[in-house]
C-alpha cells in the first residue's frame, strides 16, 4: 500500500520539509556519484554505528570524522544517508505526504528539532538491541517513523490515497494506513523477513513521535482530529461529484479541473447551447439544433375495453 497524497490542507508552506526532502536527495546523489569502496568508507564513517555510539568499540584513525567524545554526531549525519534508490525514494515519498500536516500542527522550528529528536530516539533504540554491533545505521526511516507517529494522532481520520498492489488508486483512513505500516513493523521484526534494515529503528521513532507529539504540537491543535469532508472514507474521487458529505469541497488537486468545467457549463448556459453545440460565446454560434430540449414523454396507452364505434348516427351522443 503505496501512500501518495492526502486530503488534508495546510496554513504554512512547509519549508522545514521542503528542505529535508532536498538535503537528503543532495546527499544521496553526492554518494551515489562515488565508487563502491568510497561509498562504503562513508557509511562506516558518517553511518551510526552501536558498538562506536556505546563505546564498545572505536574506528581506525584513518577513518574517524568526529573528534574524540563526539561520536555521537554519527546519529545526525546518518539521517541523511540512505543505501539506494528504493530507500530514498520510499522515505521522501512518506515525508511528503505526511511532513507538511505535522510541520503545520507545530511550526517551522518545532518540527525540525522533533523531527531530528525523533531520529536520535530511533537510532538508540536500534542500537540498545544489541549494543557491539559494528554495522552502520543509514537512512531517515527512524525520523520519518517519527512523524508517522505524529500523524497518527493529529489527523487519524483523514483521507490517504493509496496505491494498492500497484493497481488500485482509492481513499483509505490514516489510521488504517498508518496503523498498517506500524503493524508490518512488528511482524517484520518477530519474523526476521527483512534482513538488514533497521526495523526496531522505525518501531522506536514511531513510538516517540507518539510520546513527544503532545509537547511540540500548538495547544489549540486538537489530537484525534479528522480531515476536510471532501470524500466518502472510502472511495474513489470523480470529477463533479462531490461525495456523501453535506458541505463537501472537491479536493485541492481537483479545484482547477472543477473550475473549467464549471466555467465551460456558464458559457454553454449564456449562449443557450445544447450539450452538442460547437464551442462559443455569442448566441450566433450556437448548435444547428438551438437549446436542447429533452423530448416529452409519450402518453401510455390506456387500459380496459376500447370505446366501441356508434352504429346508428341519430342515436343519443352517448350511446355507444
Amino acid at each position: 500500500m503505496l501512500p501518495i497524497k492526502d486530503n488534508n490542507p495546510t496554513t504554512i508552506t512547509p519549508w522545514v520539509t521542503y528542505g529535508l526532502i532536498a538535503v537528503n536527495v543532495i546527499v544521496f546523489l553526492l554518494t551515489v556519484s562515488l565508487g563502491p569502496q568510497s561509498q562504503f568508507r562513508v557509511n562506516l564513517q558518517y553511518g551510526a554505528i552501536p558498538a562506536v555510539l556505546f563505546g564498545n568499540a572505536q574506528l581506525p584513525p584513518q577513518l574517524a570524522v568526529f573528534p574524540p567524545g563526539f561520536e555521537f554526531l554519527s546519529i545526525f549525519s546518518a539521517m541523511f544517508m540512505h543505501g539506494g534508490w528504493m530507500h530514498i525514494g520510499g522515505n521522501m515519498l512518506y515525508l511528503w505526504v505526511f511532513g507538511n500536516n505535522v510541520e503545520d500542527a507545530m511550526g517551522h522550528f518545532r518540527f525540525l528539532v522533533f523531527y531530528l529528536v525523533c531520529g536520535v530516539a530511533a537510532a538508540l533504540g536500534h542500537g540498545l538491541l544489541d549494543t557491539t554491533s559494528q554495522i552502520p545505521m543509514i537512512g531517515a526511516s527512524g525520523a520519518l517513523a517519527g512523524v508517522l507517529g505524529a500523524y497518527f494522532l493529529l489527523f487519524p481520520k483523514a483521507r490517504v490515497l493509496v496505491w494498492f498492489f500497484w493497481v488500485f488508486i482509492f481513499y483509505v483512513p490514516a489510521v488504517a494506513v498508518l496503523g498498517l505500516w506500524i503493524g508490518m513493523q512488528f511482524v517484520n521484526l518477530s519474523s526476521g523477513a527483512e534482513q538488514g534494515v533497521a526495523i526496531l529503528a522505525h518501531i522506536a521513532g514511531f513510538f516517540a513521535g507518539l510520546a513527544l507529539i503532545p509537547f511540540f504540537k500548538y495547544r489549540y491543535i486538537p489530537l484525534w482530529q479528522g480531515g476536510p469532508k471532501q470524500v466518502p472514507v472510502f472511495g474513489v474521487y470523480r470529477p463533479g461529484r462531490k461525495g456523501n458529505a453535506t458541505n463537501t469541497t472537491p479536493p485541492p488537486w481537483a479545484a482547477a479541473y472543477e473550475a473549467e468545467r464549471a466555467a465551460r457549463r456558464e458559457r454553454m448556459r449564456r449562449a443557450g447551447r445544447g450539450p452538442w453545440g460547437r464551442a462559443g460565446e455569442t448566441n450566433t454560434d450556437k448548435s444547428p439544433w438551438g437549446r436542447y430540449q429533452p423530448p416529452k414523454p409519450q402518453p401510455k396507452p390506456g387500459v380496459g375495453v376500447p370505446k366501441v364505434t356508434r352504429l346508428h348516427p341519430r342515436d343519443e351522443p352517448d350511446d355507444t
